[in-house]
């Protein structure tokens, strides 16, 4: 990976092309941090930058309209290019379509976009602030709401389209909740909640169509719906990377080093378009969740400002508000980690724990936000716990210390 020279002077120029929150946040902390030079925050929406976690929770429950994040650009000096899009990019110049901008420096924070399910026009897909005013509309008592997808989005929309007096059908092709996310154990101790909130839930088979007035599955049966949103994941918003040289896995994600740097001179990514190398994990992470946008953004920003650093790897962190519920994980599992339960998930709290030869390597909180704080500082320290001890969940994590 090729170092950030270290820039100084008021004739230099950061472009940051993404207006999300690792992108506000790196621009942020430039200007804090010291940065003389100009900073310029290029955003393909019009509007200001704005966080997204609340748009499946308070704007689907009306409780929100707008969730702009605070943050004074023009007292920062912070130049923002809004309704412009990113169309390519060369050495020291970022092309988009409405011109040119040159740059000493580059954050690539165009984070990612959903996937959309093919063949399904008719569907919705929530990303943008537009995206949730939109839908909320059409969540009214009495419609009938299909979602393809019971990931954590498709449990927080579920969530919002029940209160709001719909009939909520939640379509998965995995054996359970959230397949790829959680082992089908725990999984399927959350398919309860839906059915306690009054929800059908279909798991194990996929949607072959979206047909007007229904959605027809891949076993030959029908599901009446008005409307359908899909939640099916989401893939790094780089296309317009193509014939850059910046280089890319599989997915698409931007491959960085522990500092958050690409292989061109002077370019770096952060947030949900990112794949970085872990120690902690043991390979590479690509996160798409909020803590991340939040703590990349700044540590992209030191970077640029050439502050003496550790490599870039923070314990991941997320959480979702579903069905009544605070659930909150911390971490990242592996295949062959050691599961221990805290509790049952017939319990009002519960939680999960997974153990890597007797250090804790993830979380997965319900209602239990002590054994969340605890067991992220474990996680962090790479703390060894006696199982048995751990298993209690009367026993705060911190004294099932080895």
């Amino acid at each position: 990976m090729t170092g950030v020279a270290e820039l100084s002077g008021t004739d230099q120029v950061v472009v940051v092309v993404g207006a999300g929150l690792a992108g506000a946040q790196c621009a942020l902390k430039l200007r804090q941090g010291g940065w003389r030079g100009r900073i310029v925050l290029v955003g393909e929406e019009p509007r200001a930058p704005y966080d997204r976690p609340p748009l499946s929770k308070d704007v689907l429950l009306g409780k929100a309209d707008a969730t702009t994040l605070d943050i004074d650009y023009d007292e920062l000096g912070v130049e923002l290019l809004l309704g412009r899009r990113a169309t390519g990019l060369a050495p020291g110049v970022l092309h988009t379509d409405a011109g040119e901008l040159p740059y000493d420096a580059l954050v690539i924070a165009t984070g990612a976009v959903p996937r959309a399910l093919p063949g399904a026009d008719r569907a919705h897909l929530l990303h943008t602030l537009d995206d949730a005013l939109a839908l909320r509309a059409l969540l009214r008592p009495g419609r009938r709401l299909v979602l393809v997808g019971a990931g954590w989005i498709g449990a927080e929309v579920a969530t919002a389209a029940r209160q709001a007096g719909c009939e909520v059908t939640v379509v998965e092709a995995g054996p359970a909740p959230l397949p790829g996310a959680l082992p089908v154990e725990v999984g399927s101790a959350m398919a309860a909640w839906y059915a306690e909130a009054g929800i059908g839930l279909r798991c194990g088979v996929g949607v072959e169509a979206v047909e007007p007035g229904a959605v027809r599955l891949a076993d030959g049966s029908h599901l009446a719906a008005d409307e359908v949103v899909v939640g099916i994941g989401a893939r790094p918003a780089t296309g317009w990377l193509a014939g850059s040289g910046v280089e890319l896995d599989a997915t698409g994600a931007v491959v960085v080093d522990g500092r958050l740097r690409t292989n061109l001179p002077g370019v770096l990514a952060v947030g949900d378009c990112v794949s970085y190398p872990s120690a902690r994990a043991g390979g590479r992470l690509a996160v798409q969740h909020w803590d991340h946008a939040l703590q990349s953004g700044e540590a992209a920003a030191a970077a640029v400002l050439g502050a003496d650093a550790p490599a870039y790897d923070p314990v991941p962190y997320f959480w979702s508000e579903q069905f009544g519920r605070m659930v909150q994980y911390a971490g990242r599992h592996a295949e062959g980690d050691r599961l221990v339960w805290r509790g049952s998930p017939q319990d009002a709290s519960w939680a999960v724990l997974w153990l890597r030869d007797g250090v804790p390597s993830a979380l997965l909180t319900v209602d239990r936000p002590r054994d969340l704080t605890q067991g992220r500082k474990l996680i962090e320290r790479g703390t060894a716990l006696d199982p048995a001890r751990a298993a209690d969940p009367e026993v705060p994590l911190k004294a099932a210390v080895r």
